[in-house]
């Protein structure tokens, strides 16, 4: 298990975005030499974890527990193959990108050590947004992105540190609950009876997350 690249973007003004400002930063590019990742604090005052990495919309991303956004490059090759067109590493917006690790399979909670020092704890999935639709230009794009199931993991920092592509990954932690990444993207999505059971992640839960799902096991008791 490896990474491949560590990607940063630069904000970009567009049309099809409802950022303030008209920002985005989802275009990202592979960052040379090292690169530091630590906490940037909470959502909507901090930004995002990787230096040199913009996050324009700090009402939906950066904070603690999104403080970095992985992907694996097996998941870019299928949609590849799917859309008939080349993606570069960075190409859905994310921080990192993998391989050899089954990001989609990895558990709340799971804990990975990237390099020497940094180590990054697993909080949710990426819900596909319009800004996202827009900058890969394809049709229908938020329904087929969900239908897969593979959103890539958000992560906070619990050892800050510096990385560099081509570091080996290691699996730290694992929990012994059935929570992954998969799940809790559907229980957000297309399944809503699986909200009580991401319950069993705890507090490693991304806490929006945790939140959505106490509300509804609250109502469905009422």
């Amino acid at each position: 298990m490896k990474l491949l690249t560590v990607n940063v973007g630069q904000p970009k003004i567009v049309e099809y975005t409802d950022t303030p400002g008209g920002a985005t930063g989802i275009d990202k590019q592979p960052a040379e030499g090292a690169v530091r990742v630590s906490d940037p604090g909470p959502k909507g005052q901090g930004a995002g974890g990787v230096a040199g990495d913009t996050v324009c919309d700090l009402r939906h991303h950066g904070g603690t527990d999104q403080a970095v956004y992985a992907f694996a490059r097996e998941d870019l090759d299928f949609w590849e193959r799917e859309l008939g067109r080349p993606l570069d590493n960075g190409a859905f917006g994310e921080n990192l990108t993998t391989s050899g690790l089954d990001v989609n399979g990895a558990k709340i909670g799971e804990r990975w050590r990237i390099g020497d020092e940094l180590v990054l704890e697993v909080t949710s999935s990426r819900i596909p947004c319009r800004t996202f639709a827009s900058w890969l230009s394809e049709k229908g794009w938020v329904k087929r992105f969900t239908q897969q199931s593979a959103p890539g993991a958000y992560l906070r920092v619990v050892e800050p540190g510096e990385i560099r592509a081509g570091d080996s990954i290691e699996i730290v932690h694992r929990p012994d609950h059935e929570v992954t990444v998969e799940m809790a993207f559907r229980a957000e999505t297309t399944q809503r009876t699986l909200l009580p059971r991401v319950l069993a992640a705890g507090d490693t839960l991304h806490p929006e997350l945790l939140r959505t799902a106490r509300e509804y096991v609250a109502k469905q008791r009422a």
